[in-house]
């Protein structure tokens, strides 16, 4: 079985050990423990832990991303936590679109101030000479 510890998973996602163990913490992953009582983590997890960093990326939270994953748990076929991350991706990419709204506003607001701005300055340096 390929395995990996806490701290070779920590390094495939540059992230720290302690954070890794926060997941482990609030239930989102279960890793095996060896004889030495060290974290192993195998093909599942580090696929949970792939999911976790790019539902982070993508802007869901952490509950939204641990409902995501555990359904997988509940439900192997992947069904339910398809239907979940479909409904919570549709929802995020309503908010990207409102987002990118929001910003072509302020972005042509900022243009026509920048227009007005250059011209007041050029009526002001037109009447110092």
């Amino acid at each position: 079985m390929n395995v990996k510890t806490i701290r070779e998973a920590a390094d495939m996602f540059a992230v720290s050990t302690r954070t890794i163990r926060y997941y482990e913490e609030i239930g989102l992953l279960r890793p095996q423990r060896d004889a030495n009582n060290q974290r192993l983590y195998s093909k599942a997890e580090i696929a949970k832990l792939k999911l976790i960093f790019r539902g982070k990326r993508f802007g869901f939270s952490l509950e939204e991303i641990k409902e995501m994953v555990l359904l997988f748990d509940q439900d192997r076929t992947g069904k339910k936590q398809l239907e979940r991350t479909i409904a919570y991706g549709q929802q995020r990419v309503k908010e990207i679109d409102d987002k990118i709204s929001e910003l072509q506003e302020m972005k042509k607001e900022m243009e026509h101030l920048m227009v007005l701005f250059s011209e007041k300055l050029n009526n002001i340096k037109g009447e110092g000479k």
